[in-house]
């Protein structure tokens, strides 16, 4: 086995300018030496950075600074090409991905059921009149099998938010999974004592406003793992296609409205072989963002286009649904599940940067969806696809995360696999008022005495996100104590949501 890289061996990949020749041999040899790297990955990993330098210049991997300064002449008009050697290091492209179907979904009218499914309701005192009824609509669609709400819904656009749905297994309504496709939750827990945030307040602080990237416009340039974006799914669909570009520049970074990355206490009360962690005091990072705009522009094209194939009536436009056997249908599922994948990818940029930040690996972590569609089957067998559009995947033994609001806690819990709430439970507390009642009833007085009593650190966030807009948490874990088991409580202190601008729409 070779153990070093020569500089015939660097000049074989093109030709590399004089100044550059040092610098590359010292990059490659420090990746035999320090990194144990074969040769062939060595040249292998050159040969994809000469072949694309600004991808690499703008991302945080082993040849970051030798891409740059190639990236530089670039910019200056000087080309460095591969050789004919050096291509064939290059991983052969990837075959063009096949739907797998071709048939088109026919435009066609459908009538709702006359008399809408029972479904199970959880916490009805709580919950206001109008998700009650968009959940009657949706219980009342010939592709429903059955379907729930849970304490924290309220109306939103088809099925409300908190609504869990089941339609038949070839069926998905992209309005039932939400606009943002997989918004999701991520704690990340550090073995460090509750104090931290007490000794280091500046540091946890600068780490949120220098590490995270909130609203329409935010994009990261640091990125730790980029190898989402080399799922094939990213050449499924035109559709697809046109958004990767939009989808680097935003991956690791955060939406706007409800959406948050905070530092907290996790308080873990006894021991939980599944969750891992001794009974104790933690400090932990907690976020709360989804798909950002790729998500986003999937759910309203094929939101849109399933209104023009299953045309409803008025009160049920929303819940109009893609046929799975088709290739509208096939094109949703693929790019919603490439969302999730996604999804998950942001949080985990954001909650390895502001580790390193904080010069620690966390002791643990638990992640979940609460925008999405999955292939579950019923208690009595069927085979279905669930929509939990706003409710957190509660089956037997499956953790996920409950959130409160800015200055009430959120809960690590535990699904006990209720079958009348789909194995689902809450996304969180759920709001009291809307966005635009917030605007129009609360002062910047009111919303600074919250957070002054609860003593929380605020950066960015507007009104429409007070603590005031929503329901008391408290009240909403009780009406799921049969749902879920507690096995943890996060309080928040320091919180960065977007900052106020009202002329952007909401992505939560």
């Amino acid at each position: 086995m070779e153990t070093s890289v020569q500089i015939e061996d660097i000049l074989t990949l093109g030709p590399i300018p004089e100044s550059l020749q040092t610098p590359f041999l010292r990059v490659a040899n420090g990746l035999m030496q320090r990194a144990s790297f074969p040769k062939e990955k060595v040249m292998g990993l050159l040969a994809q950075m000469l072949h694309n330098p600004k991808k690499f210049a703008f991302s945080k991997n082993k040849v970051t600074n030798l891409a740059q300064a190639v990236y530089a002449l670039n910019k200056q008009g000087i080309a460095v090409p591969l050789s004919e050697i050096g291509l064939t290091y290059l991983p052969p492209e990837p075959a063009p991905y096949v739907l797998g179907v071709s048939e088109k979904q026919a435009d066609r009218t459908v009538d709702l059921r006359t008399d809408s499914l029972p479904y199970a309701v959880f916490g009805r005192e709580q919950i206001e009149e109008g998700a009650l009824k968009q959940m009657e609509t949706a219980a009342s669609l010939p592709i429903s099998v059955a379907g729930a709400l849970m304490p924290d819904a309220h109306q939103g656009y088809g099925l409300p938010i908190g609504g869990v749905l089941a339609t038949e297994a070839n069926t998905v309504i992209p309005f039932a999974v939400g606009v943002d496709i997989a918004c999701r939750m991520c704690l990340s827990v550090f073995d460090l004592p509750p104090a931290f945030l007490k000794r280091q307040p500046d540091l946890l602080k600068k780490a949120l406003v220098e590490k995270t990237k909130f609203g329409m416009g935010g994009e990261t340039r640091e990125k730790f793992d980029e190898s989402v974006m080399d799922l094939p799914e990213w050449s499924a669909t035109k559709v697809i296609r046109d958004l990767k570009d939009k989808a680097y520049r935003q991956l690791g970074s955060s939406g706007t409205g409800n959406h948050f990355v905070e530092w907290g206490i996790v308080d873990v009360p006894e021991q939980d072989d599944q969750l891992g962690l001794p009974p104790g005091e933690y400090l932990a990072l907690l976020s709360h963002s989804g798909s950002r705009g790729f998500g986003g522009t999937v759910a309203n094209y094929y939101s849109k286009l399933a209104m023009q194939k299953t045309r409803l009536p008025k009160q049920a436009a929303h819940l109009a649904w893609l046929d799975l056997n088709t290739e509208e249908g096939q094109e949703y599922w693929i790019a919603m599940n490439l969302a999730g994948d996604y999804a998950s990818a942001n949080h985990h940029e954001i909650h390895r940067k502001l580790a390193k930040a904080l010069g620690e690996k966390p002791l643990t972590m638990v992640e979940n969806h609460h925008n999405f569609a999955w292939k579950e089957q019923l208690a009595d067998g069927r085979d279905v696809i669930v929509h939990r559009k706003g409710a957190t995947p509660a089956g037997a033994g499956v953790l996920g995360i409950i959130p409160g609001s800015m200055t009430q806690p959120g809960f690590v819990v535990r699904g006990r696999g209720h079958a009348d709430s789909l194995n689902s439970a809450s996304h969180g507390a759920g709001r009291l008022m809307s966005r635009t009642q917030a605007f129009n009833t609360l002062t910047r007085s009111q919303w600074n005495t919250a957070l002054r009593e609860a003593d929380i650190q605020l950066i960015g966030g507007d009104l429409d996100e007070a603590p005031m807009v929503y329901k008391n948490i408290e009240t909403v874990l009780d009406a799921q104590r049969d749902l879920v088991s507690v096995l943890a409580k996060f309080t928040p202190k320091i919180v960065r949501m977007a900052d106020a601008n009202r002329k952007e729409g909401r992505e939560d």
